[in-house]
């Protein structure tokens, strides 16, 4: 018999085994931060005494909630699981008055997140890059991490201090004032994320940090193709687009309007964290 429920660190190995079935990038480390920040936003079903689907909500402010991490195991698909939670997840923001809800869709499931209402607003893909040597230093001096929130929520557009205090101290970078770079391990990947920065040569200079560190792994990248800068960049530095998904969202309007400026966004966070 399923029963649906929270997600708790003791779920940690079948939540794994999930997202490794998926062929996902998510680390022990990932899905973990995922409970700490938002532990009343992650819920499963469990089938027999093991998590077989599950999705995650973390919230940023009253303005956006985040939604990610939906999976199901392929011997449980098709009984309505993914669906179930979306409809308790999406009950739960609004009586929070959440005003924004997004998400990555993949193909499969987009027809899923339309049926509830979300809208398809630009695509972003995933870029890699296969383990060469990188020789070169950065152009300049880079500085440990200093949170500006100005320049943060200018380009992201909400508060999201508590998931950046977090990526911080797995490895990040800035230059003051202008821009700044996180990065961290994954299981298929290291992986850059997030980046913030005013201009393309700020931006340029945090990637040569970052594959200073990296450069003889492979690394994935996610970012808009339609902020050219951005997509420039990734190619110059040996990247290649592997994978699109269709961001979407849905408004609520119970609270004020949510606005992002995606021009300064040179890397999201990852997927199921916007």
């Amino acid at each position: 018999m399923s029963e649906l429920r929270l997600l708790h660190p003791e779920d940690l190995e079948d939540l794994l085994a999930l997202s490794a079935l998926a062929d996902w990038n998510q680390t022990r480390q990932d899905w973990l931060r995922l409970l700490t920040l938002a532990p009343e936003g992650c819920i499963g079903v469990e089938e027999d005494g093991r998590i077989v689907s599950t999705t995650t909500a973390i919230r940023y402010g009253k303005e956006l909630a985040w939604i990610g991490m939906v999976l199901t195991h392929p011997d449980f698909r098709g009984r309505g699981f993914a669906r179930g939670l979306m409809a308790h997840t999406l009950d739960l923001l609004r009586h929070r008055g959440t005003g924004c809800i997004k998400l990555d869709a993949t193909e499969a499931g987009k027809p899923i997140y339309s049926e509830l209402g979300f809208v398809e607003e630009r695509s972003i893909e995933r870029w890699r890059r296969a383990p060469a040597a990188f020789q070169e230093p950065p152009a300049e001096s880079v500085y440990p991490f200093i949170h500006d929130p100005v320049l943060d929520r200018r380009g992201f557009g909400a508060n999201r201090l508590p998931l950046l205090r977090e990526l911080a101290a797995i490895e990040s970078a800035c230059l003051p004032t202008s821009s700044y770079a996180m990065g961290r391990p994954g299981a298929n990947a290291a992986y850059f994320g997030p980046c913030i920065a005013r201009s393309y040569d700020t931006a340029r200079v945090l990637l040569e940090w970052f594959l200073s560190s990296h450069g003889e792994e492979e690394v994935y990248w996610d970012l808009f193709p339609n902020n050219k800068p951005a997509a420039e960049l990734a190619q110059r530095y040996g990247f290649e687009p592997v994978r699109t998904l269709t961001r979407m969202a849905l408004h609520s309007g119970v609270s004020p309007a949510f606005s992002a400026n995606e021009s300064a966004v040179y890397a999201i966070a990852g997927f199921e964290l916007g």
